[in-house]
């Protein structure tokens, strides 16, 4: 029995409960609701070939140097659910994994990597993993600040898979409307009392699109890494001629950019300047537009490094450099080519900046498909050098719409997304926003190492999101489960399916199965109801494995 079976059954035990139905499964497979079957071929991906077994041989080499062997190949429908939760905030559907099982064809998992990337709930998820890093989490001023204007472009975006360094460029230098042309509202997020913190902005710029943490030289010299307040001060001067009108963002501040030198108190001014590749740093255009052309040059190796790491680490849960936006200096212009950052952020610049096929190449890699399963962890011997060789997929804490995601899908047998109700598409989008405003939001810092907290276990465990999703009526997973399953065998799966996307072991079938013999009606509902809400509390259904 795995690790993160292992709670499920002493929970389950003692509730008494049942699961199952195979003949709801084949209704689910038929329901025609334009879940339509994948492309006959995983195109992109099969594309990518050559870079995935770069990646896979840098790996490999790791794991050699380390002594250490990787783990064994996690099973189909952990990869699908693995996928599912990093690509769409969420879990298959019964009527994905039923669709899933029935294909056959060779490169499936190809497949299903590129359905779920063009599928709208994958544009719409992560506009707002990315919103956090690109204009924070907190409200911001209303008046200039819309959150859900930004969130909408960034989602189209995304959708229509335009290269990201348009996309970072057009949040740096465009002028307009925070309502009309809302990709402005990455200035007007670092408005503060009806003005815009440059210093702000220049930490943000380069914190989330070159991953590096120059905020810490605002005041003075960093102490410890290379960065000088002079290069902070120059790139914050590039933000200092925008200002607020009633037409919107503008270039429009005449004075020059000026501080008080804290050892004279006597103003000094500032130049707009960047702190390395300062050839890079063109002379045409308004200051916004030269650090937005220097931030995405073709040859400015720390924007696609940044890119690499941070969607490693929005994938695998931890960057592949940790902290993600503390990566170390370019120390030239040359590629090293056994560099996965370099490897994986070459193939993205040659391919116009495309985070579909970044995405897609980093889903076939060998790493991102290994079991979370690995001896010496189990022995808590080396776990330390099979965490940090990647000999395992990480066991990562899921963010909290993650959480409240998996519950609101699991809880229902058909595909929410786009195809579906327009009511139930906005009840999951205001049940996700109070679950993670009482969950706790992370902001930009979601990828540093947080352990989870008692008010958060309580919430899961006691609050009406757990107990509303387990309740069994005719409309829901539990509901229909209990009332058309045929055997306690099928009741079982189907439970395991939904809410884990993997069949119950054996141990489990033994000791969880005979729960359900001669249970008929409420009493039958109601062992549901039991699983459902044990599965949602257990540690299997909280992290990413």
């Amino acid at each position: 029995m795995s690790r993160l079976s292992r709670p499920i059954t002493r929970t389950v035990l003692p509730l008494s409960v049942v699961l199952g139905i195979f003949a709801l499964v084949a209704a689910a497979a038929r329901t025609n609701v334009s879940r339509e079957r994948p492309e006959a071929a995983g195109r992109v991906t099969a594309e990518a070939d050559p870079i995935v077994g770069q990646v896979d041989r840098i790996l490999a080499q790791k794991w050699v140097d380390a002594g250490i062997t990787p783990a064994n190949p996690a099973d189909d429908l952990t990869v699908l659910r693995r996928l599912s939760q990093v690509l769409h905030g969420t879990v298959p559907s019964l009527e994905e994994i039923r669709l899933f099982e029935s294909d056959l064809q060779p490169r499936r998992m190809e497949r299903w990597v590129e359905r779920l990337l063009n599928d709208r709930r994958f544009a719409d998820y992560f506009a707002r993993r990315l919103a956090r890093v690109f204009v924070g989490a907190d409200d911001g001023q209303f008046l200039v600040f819309r959150r859900d204007r930004f969130w909408g472009w960034l989602t189209e975006q995304l959708h229509n898979n335009r290269p990201y360094d348009e996309v970072v460029r057009e949040m740096i230098a465009d002028r307009g409307l925070w309502t009309g042309v809302p990709q402005v509202n990455f200035i007007t997020a670092a408005v503060h009392e009806d003005k815009i913190d440059v210093n702000k902005l220049a930490g943000r710029t380069v914190r989330a699109f070159l991953g590096q943490r120059i905020d810490c030289a605002q005041c003075h010299d960093h102490p410890f890494a290379d960065w000088k307040q002079s290069q902070f001060e120059g790139i914050a001067a590039c933000y200092h001629r925008v200002s607020i009108s009633p037409v919107g963002v503008e270039d429009n501040q005449k004075e020059p950019y000026k501080v008080q030198d804290r050892k004279t108190l006597k103003d000094r001014e500032i130049t707009p300047a960047v702190p390395f590749y300062s050839e890079l740093f063109p002379e045409d255009g308004t200051e916004r537009q030269r650090l937005a052309t220097w931030v995405t040059h073709p040859e400015n190796r720390q924007f696609e490094r940044a890119t690499v790491n941070r969607i490693w680490g929005l994938m695998f849960g931890k960057p592949w450099v940790d902290p993600v936006d503390d990566l170390p200096n370019p120390s030239g212009n040359g590629r090293q080519t056994t560099d996965m950052l370099d490897v994986l952020g070459a193939d993205f610049r040659e391919h116009h900046c495309d985070l579909k096929r970044l995405i897609a190449t980093i889903a076939a890699c060998h790493a991102f498909r290994l079991s979370s399963e690995h001896p010496l962890l189990e022995s808590e011997s080396q776990t330390e050098s099979v965490e940090q060789n990647w000999a395992a997929f990480p066991l990562t804490r899921l963010r909290p719409e993650q959480v409240i995601g998996a519950m609101l899908q699991a809880s229902s047998i058909k595909t929410i997304d786009q195809n579906s109700h327009w009511m139930r598409r906005a009840f999951r989008f205001f049940q996700e926003l109070n679950f993670v405003k009482e969950y706790g939001d992370l902001g930009e810092s979601e990828l540093g190492e947080h352990s989870g907290t008692i008010p958060q276990a309580l919430l899961r465990m006691n609050g009406e999101f757990a107990k509303d999703r387990s309740e069994g009526n005719p409309f829901s997973a539990p509901g229909r489960i209990a009332a058309i399953s045929p055997t306690d065998e099928g009741c079982l799966e189907l439970c395991f399916l939904v809410c884990l996307t993997r069949y119950p072991t054996g141990d489990e079938r033994v000791q969880i199965q005979p729960q359900l013999e001669g249970k008929q009606g409420d009493a039958r509902k109601n062992a549901v109801e039991d699983i459902f809400w044990t599965l949602y509390n257990s540690a299997e259904f909280n992290w990413g494995h």
